[in-house]
Protein backbone atom coordinates (compact mmCIF):
# COMPACT_ATOMS: atom_id res chain seq x y z
CA UNK A 1 0.00 0.00 0.00
CA UNK A 2 1.73 3.30 -0.95
CA UNK A 3 1.71 5.89 1.10
CA UNK A 4 -0.22 9.57 1.33
CA UNK A 5 1.33 12.09 0.26
CA UNK A 6 1.68 15.67 2.13
CA UNK A 7 3.37 18.97 1.02
CA UNK A 8 4.56 20.88 3.73
CA UNK A 9 4.69 24.96 3.69
CA UNK A 10 7.06 26.58 6.60
CA UNK A 11 9.11 29.97 6.48
CA UNK A 12 12.44 30.98 6.39
CA UNK A 13 13.05 30.62 10.16
CA UNK A 14 12.11 26.90 10.79
CA UNK A 15 13.76 26.03 7.60
CA UNK A 16 17.08 27.19 9.89
CA UNK A 17 17.47 29.44 6.47
CA UNK A 18 17.38 32.83 9.37
CA UNK A 19 15.46 34.54 10.93
CA UNK A 20 14.66 38.39 10.07
CA UNK A 21 17.50 39.31 8.63
CA UNK A 22 16.40 36.75 6.53
CA UNK A 23 12.53 37.27 6.29
CA UNK A 24 12.62 38.58 2.63
CA UNK A 25 13.43 34.99 1.58
CA UNK A 26 11.90 34.33 -1.94
CA UNK A 27 9.23 31.11 -2.37
CA UNK A 28 11.56 28.08 -2.86
CA UNK A 29 10.41 24.10 -3.27
CA UNK A 30 12.45 21.45 -2.17
CA UNK A 31 11.14 18.17 -2.64
CA UNK A 32 11.69 14.88 -1.09
CA UNK A 33 13.23 15.30 2.03
CA UNK A 34 11.58 17.16 4.87
CA UNK A 35 12.75 20.09 6.21
CA UNK A 36 12.67 21.47 9.95
CA UNK A 37 9.44 20.84 11.83
CA UNK A 38 8.70 18.01 8.77
CA UNK A 39 10.73 15.97 10.53
CA UNK A 40 8.57 15.59 13.60
CA UNK A 41 5.49 15.06 11.17
CA UNK A 42 7.38 12.82 9.39
CA UNK A 43 8.23 10.72 12.73
CA UNK A 44 4.36 11.17 13.98
CA UNK A 45 2.73 9.72 10.10
CA UNK A 46 5.18 6.74 10.79
CA UNK A 47 4.39 4.13 7.36
CA UNK A 48 1.45 6.14 6.74
CA UNK A 49 2.09 9.00 4.75
CA UNK A 50 5.33 10.87 3.43
CA UNK A 51 6.05 14.88 2.67
CA UNK A 52 7.05 14.77 -1.05
CA UNK A 53 7.63 18.57 -0.93
CA UNK A 54 7.91 21.34 1.44
CA UNK A 55 7.47 24.98 0.15
CA UNK A 56 9.61 27.72 1.95
CA UNK A 57 8.87 31.12 2.06
CA UNK A 58 10.03 34.42 3.90
CA UNK A 59 7.43 36.09 6.11
CA UNK A 60 7.82 39.56 4.42
CA UNK A 61 8.60 38.26 0.94
CA UNK A 62 5.01 36.34 1.59
CA UNK A 63 3.57 39.77 2.62
CA UNK A 64 4.86 42.07 0.11
CA UNK A 65 3.99 39.83 -2.74
CA UNK A 66 0.64 38.33 -1.49
CA UNK A 67 -1.49 37.79 -4.40
CA UNK A 68 1.59 36.48 -6.36
CA UNK A 69 3.42 34.00 -4.20
CA UNK A 70 0.15 32.57 -3.17
CA UNK A 71 -0.41 31.61 -6.86
CA UNK A 72 2.94 30.17 -7.05
CA UNK A 73 1.99 28.24 -3.46
CA UNK A 74 -1.17 26.85 -5.43
CA UNK A 75 0.79 25.72 -8.29
CA UNK A 76 3.82 24.15 -6.71
CA UNK A 77 1.06 21.73 -4.44
CA UNK A 78 -1.02 21.35 -7.69
CA UNK A 79 2.46 19.76 -9.35
CA UNK A 80 3.26 17.50 -6.42
CA UNK A 81 -0.30 16.07 -5.92
CA UNK A 82 -0.63 15.75 -2.55
CA UNK A 83 -3.82 13.95 -0.69
CA UNK A 84 -3.33 16.37 1.81
CA UNK A 85 -1.66 19.47 2.63
CA UNK A 86 0.08 21.08 5.73
CA UNK A 87 1.02 24.78 6.66
CA UNK A 88 3.11 25.33 9.68
CA UNK A 89 2.12 25.01 12.58
CA UNK A 90 2.75 29.23 12.68
CA UNK A 91 1.88 29.56 16.76
CA UNK A 92 1.64 33.82 17.04
CA UNK A 93 3.94 34.41 14.42
CA UNK A 94 1.61 36.68 12.66
CA UNK A 95 2.86 37.47 9.29
CA UNK A 96 3.81 33.96 9.09
CA UNK A 97 0.18 32.96 10.52
CA UNK A 98 -1.52 35.12 7.53
CA UNK A 99 0.77 33.55 4.86
CA UNK A 100 -0.42 29.96 6.17
CA UNK A 101 -4.00 31.05 6.15
CA UNK A 102 -4.53 32.82 3.27
CA UNK A 103 -2.44 30.26 1.47
CA UNK A 104 -4.64 27.27 3.05
CA UNK A 105 -7.18 29.12 2.10
CA UNK A 106 -6.40 29.15 -1.70
CA UNK A 107 -5.26 25.53 -1.58
CA UNK A 108 -8.54 24.57 -0.40
CA UNK A 109 -11.11 26.92 -2.94
CA UNK A 110 -8.89 26.23 -5.98
CA UNK A 111 -7.56 22.66 -5.76
CA UNK A 112 -10.32 20.97 -3.35
CA UNK A 113 -7.62 19.67 -1.28
CA UNK A 114 -7.79 19.39 2.45
CA UNK A 115 -5.60 21.77 4.59
CA UNK A 116 -4.74 22.16 8.13
CA UNK A 117 -2.09 24.55 9.97
CA UNK A 118 -2.07 25.20 13.54
CA UNK A 119 -1.86 29.06 15.57
CA UNK A 120 -2.72 30.16 18.63
CA UNK A 121 -6.26 31.84 19.15
CA UNK A 122 -5.12 34.99 18.72
CA UNK A 123 -3.12 35.24 15.21
CA UNK A 124 -4.30 37.11 12.81
CA UNK A 125 -4.15 34.22 10.30
CA UNK A 126 -6.68 32.84 11.93
CA UNK A 127 -9.50 34.75 10.51
CA UNK A 128 -8.33 34.12 7.30
CA UNK A 129 -8.11 30.30 7.03
CA UNK A 130 -10.59 28.76 10.29
CA UNK A 131 -13.89 28.73 7.76
CA UNK A 132 -12.16 26.40 5.16
CA UNK A 133 -8.82 25.07 6.95
CA UNK A 134 -8.89 23.03 9.90
CA UNK A 135 -6.77 25.48 12.34
CA UNK A 136 -5.55 23.44 14.94
CA UNK A 137 -4.94 25.11 18.54
CA UNK A 138 -1.33 25.96 19.53
CA UNK A 139 0.34 27.81 22.75
CA UNK A 140 1.76 30.96 21.75
CA UNK A 141 5.14 30.07 21.10
CA UNK A 142 7.84 27.09 19.39
CA UNK A 143 7.79 25.67 22.20
CA UNK A 144 4.38 24.32 21.91
CA UNK A 145 5.87 22.11 18.29
CA UNK A 146 5.66 19.02 19.89
CA UNK A 147 1.92 19.36 20.85
CA UNK A 148 1.35 20.63 17.92
CA UNK A 149 2.50 17.93 16.13
CA UNK A 150 0.80 15.27 18.51
CA UNK A 151 -2.78 16.84 17.26
CA UNK A 152 -2.02 17.59 13.42
CA UNK A 153 -0.31 14.83 12.60
CA UNK A 154 -3.44 12.55 13.07
CA UNK A 155 -5.92 14.78 12.12
CA UNK A 156 -4.10 15.74 8.76
CA UNK A 157 -4.00 11.29 8.17
CA UNK A 158 -8.07 11.34 8.91
CA UNK A 159 -8.45 14.38 5.77
CA UNK A 160 -6.23 12.29 3.50
CA UNK A 161 -8.11 9.04 4.63
CA UNK A 162 -11.64 10.89 3.84
CA UNK A 163 -12.61 10.00 7.27
CA UNK A 164 -14.97 11.53 9.78
CA UNK A 165 -13.34 14.42 11.92
CA UNK A 166 -15.33 14.36 15.06
CA UNK A 167 -16.22 18.14 17.20
CA UNK A 168 -13.81 20.82 17.44
CA UNK A 169 -13.58 20.23 21.01
CA UNK A 170 -12.31 16.58 20.59
CA UNK A 171 -9.78 16.88 17.41
CA UNK A 172 -7.75 19.90 18.98
CA UNK A 173 -9.11 22.82 16.37
CA UNK A 174 -10.56 25.76 16.28
CA UNK A 175 -14.70 25.76 15.94
CA UNK A 176 -15.67 26.81 12.41
CA UNK A 177 -18.44 27.73 13.01
CA UNK A 178 -20.77 24.39 11.75
CA UNK A 179 -23.48 23.23 13.89
CA UNK A 180 -24.01 19.16 13.84
CA UNK A 181 -26.63 17.22 15.64
CA UNK A 182 -25.80 14.33 17.65
CA UNK A 183 -26.47 12.88 21.08
CA UNK A 184 -25.21 13.78 24.15
CA UNK A 185 -24.66 11.19 27.18
CA UNK A 186 -26.21 13.62 29.44
CA UNK A 187 -29.65 15.76 28.99
CA UNK A 188 -29.27 19.04 28.58
CA UNK A 189 -31.06 20.09 32.07
CA UNK A 190 -28.27 18.24 34.16
CA UNK A 191 -24.96 19.73 32.18
CA UNK A 192 -26.73 23.07 32.94
CA UNK A 193 -27.12 22.39 36.54
CA UNK A 194 -23.45 20.70 37.04
CA UNK A 195 -21.99 23.64 34.83
CA UNK A 196 -24.05 26.37 37.71
CA UNK A 197 -22.83 24.66 40.58
CA UNK A 198 -19.06 24.88 39.40
CA UNK A 199 -19.63 28.62 38.75
CA UNK A 200 -21.18 29.06 42.02
CA UNK A 201 -18.52 27.46 43.72
CA UNK A 202 -15.82 29.29 42.07
CA UNK A 203 -14.81 26.20 40.00
CA UNK A 204 -13.69 26.10 36.20
CA UNK A 205 -16.23 25.17 33.33
CA UNK A 206 -16.91 25.46 30.13
CA UNK A 207 -20.21 26.50 28.41
CA UNK A 208 -21.51 24.44 25.66
CA UNK A 209 -21.98 28.35 23.94
CA UNK A 210 -19.02 30.84 24.11
CA UNK A 211 -20.26 34.71 23.15
CA UNK A 212 -18.02 36.50 20.98
CA UNK A 213 -15.49 38.81 22.42
CA UNK A 214 -16.07 42.39 20.82
CA UNK A 215 -13.15 44.32 21.79
CA UNK A 216 -14.24 48.01 21.20
CA UNK A 217 -12.43 50.70 23.04
CA UNK A 218 -13.95 54.38 23.12
CA UNK A 219 -12.03 57.18 22.06
CA UNK A 220 -11.37 59.50 24.97
CA UNK A 221 -12.29 63.46 24.19
CA UNK A 222 -9.91 65.73 22.39
CA UNK A 223 -7.21 67.58 24.73
CA UNK A 224 -8.75 70.90 25.16
CA UNK A 225 -5.74 72.94 26.08
CA UNK A 226 -2.50 70.84 24.39
CA UNK A 227 -0.31 73.80 25.21
CA UNK A 228 -0.57 73.06 29.27
CA UNK A 229 -0.63 69.46 28.86
CA UNK A 230 1.35 67.03 29.84
CA UNK A 231 1.96 63.66 27.01
CA UNK A 232 3.75 60.66 27.27
CA UNK A 233 5.69 58.33 25.26
CA UNK A 234 4.74 54.90 25.28
CA UNK A 235 5.88 52.26 22.10
CA UNK A 236 5.74 48.14 21.19
CA UNK A 237 8.63 49.13 19.17
CA UNK A 238 11.02 47.90 21.69
CA UNK A 239 13.11 51.20 22.44
CA UNK A 240 15.53 50.67 25.14
CA UNK A 241 18.42 52.12 27.11
CA UNK A 242 21.27 50.45 25.19
CA UNK A 243 22.09 46.94 26.70
CA UNK A 244 18.36 46.35 27.30
CA UNK A 245 18.89 46.44 31.09
CA UNK A 246 15.33 44.49 31.31
CA UNK A 247 16.06 42.36 28.89
CA UNK A 248 12.89 42.64 27.74
CA UNK A 249 12.32 39.63 24.83
CA UNK A 250 12.78 40.30 21.38
CA UNK A 251 9.04 37.88 21.04
CA UNK A 252 6.36 36.94 23.36
CA UNK A 253 7.35 40.09 25.86
CA UNK A 254 6.93 38.73 28.87
CA UNK A 255 7.69 42.39 30.88
CA UNK A 256 7.46 45.96 30.06
CA UNK A 257 10.29 48.79 30.90
CA UNK A 258 9.81 52.08 32.22
CA UNK A 259 12.88 54.46 31.28
CA UNK A 260 13.59 57.72 32.06
CA UNK A 261 14.41 60.65 29.52
CA UNK A 262 14.20 63.75 31.79
CA UNK A 263 17.08 65.74 30.31
CA UNK A 264 17.04 64.07 27.05
CA UNK A 265 16.20 65.84 23.75
CA UNK A 266 17.49 62.81 21.53
CA UNK A 267 17.83 59.35 21.36
CA UNK A 268 21.14 58.72 20.22
CA UNK A 269 22.79 55.00 18.63
CA UNK A 270 24.98 55.54 21.42
CA UNK A 271 22.34 54.91 24.12
CA UNK A 272 19.54 53.48 23.09
CA UNK A 273 18.72 50.72 20.96
CA UNK A 274 15.43 48.34 20.12
CA UNK A 275 15.13 45.14 21.82
CA UNK A 276 12.29 43.80 18.73
CA UNK A 277 13.22 40.69 16.88
CA UNK A 278 10.04 41.19 14.38
CA UNK A 279 11.43 43.93 12.08
CA UNK A 280 14.94 45.21 10.91
CA UNK A 281 16.22 47.22 13.75
CA UNK A 282 18.79 48.77 11.56
CA UNK A 283 16.89 52.32 11.22
CA UNK A 284 15.86 51.90 14.46
CA UNK A 285 19.21 51.66 16.26
CA UNK A 286 20.74 54.16 14.00
CA UNK A 287 18.34 56.65 15.00
CA UNK A 288 15.76 55.52 17.81
CA UNK A 289 13.76 58.63 17.57
CA UNK A 290 12.66 57.19 14.44
CA UNK A 291 10.32 55.03 16.64
CA UNK A 292 10.28 56.93 20.14
CA UNK A 293 10.22 60.71 18.76
CA UNK A 294 11.79 62.32 21.76
CA UNK A 295 13.39 64.86 19.42
CA UNK A 296 10.19 66.19 18.32
CA UNK A 297 8.43 66.11 20.85
CA UNK A 298 11.03 67.90 22.38
CA UNK A 299 10.82 70.59 19.86
CA UNK A 300 7.19 71.01 20.49
CA UNK A 301 7.46 71.87 24.00
CA UNK A 302 10.01 74.17 23.20
CA UNK A 303 7.17 75.93 20.82
CA UNK A 304 4.92 75.82 23.44
CA UNK A 305 2.43 73.45 21.74
CA UNK A 306 2.27 70.65 24.61
CA UNK A 307 2.95 72.09 27.89
CA UNK A 308 5.43 69.27 28.97
CA UNK A 309 6.66 65.74 27.89
CA UNK A 310 6.23 62.74 30.95
CA UNK A 311 9.64 62.30 32.09
CA UNK A 312 9.38 58.59 31.80
CA UNK A 313 8.53 56.58 28.98
CA UNK A 314 6.93 52.78 28.96
CA UNK A 315 8.20 50.33 26.12
CA UNK A 316 7.42 46.36 25.02
CA UNK A 317 7.59 44.89 21.76
CA UNK A 318 4.50 44.00 20.29
CA UNK A 319 6.07 40.48 18.27
CA UNK A 320 4.37 37.36 19.25
CA UNK A 321 3.26 39.19 22.26
CA UNK A 322 -0.18 37.56 23.47
CA UNK A 323 -3.36 40.37 23.46
CA UNK A 324 -3.73 38.96 27.19
CA UNK A 325 -0.32 39.94 27.72
CA UNK A 326 -0.61 43.47 26.07
CA UNK A 327 -3.89 44.40 28.28
CA UNK A 328 -1.79 43.88 31.26
CA UNK A 329 1.01 45.26 30.55
CA UNK A 330 -1.36 48.57 29.32
CA UNK A 331 -3.15 48.77 32.41
CA UNK A 332 -0.05 49.10 34.34
CA UNK A 333 0.98 51.20 32.57
CA UNK A 334 -2.26 53.46 32.39
CA UNK A 335 -1.97 53.48 36.31
CA UNK A 336 1.79 54.99 36.63
CA UNK A 337 0.47 57.58 33.98
CA UNK A 338 -2.46 58.81 35.68
CA UNK A 339 -0.89 59.25 39.19
CA UNK A 340 1.71 60.92 37.31
CA UNK A 341 -0.67 63.56 35.76
CA UNK A 342 -0.29 62.86 32.34
CA UNK A 343 -3.14 63.99 30.37
CA UNK A 344 -2.46 62.22 27.21
CA UNK A 345 -0.07 59.80 25.41
CA UNK A 346 0.98 58.96 22.38
CA UNK A 347 1.55 55.20 21.51
CA UNK A 348 3.95 54.35 18.33
CA UNK A 349 4.32 50.76 16.65
CA UNK A 350 7.34 49.52 13.80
Amino acid sequence: MSKLRVVHYINQFFAQIGGEEKADYPIELREGTPVGPGLAFTQAFGEDAEIVGTIICGDSYFNENIEETTKKVVEMVKGLKPDVVIFGPAFNAGRYGFACGTCAAAVHDELELPVVTGMYPENPGVDTAKDKAYVVVTKNSAADMRHAVKVMAPLALKLARHEHVGASCEEGYINQGIRVNFFEKKRGSERAVEMLLKKIAGKPYETEYPMPSFDRVEPMPAVKDLAHAKIALVTSGGICPKGNPDHIESSNATKFGEYSIEGVTDLTEETFETAHGGYDPSYANEDPDRVLPVDIMRDLEKEGVIGKLHELFYTTVGNGTAVASAKKYGAEIGKRLLSAGVNAVILTST
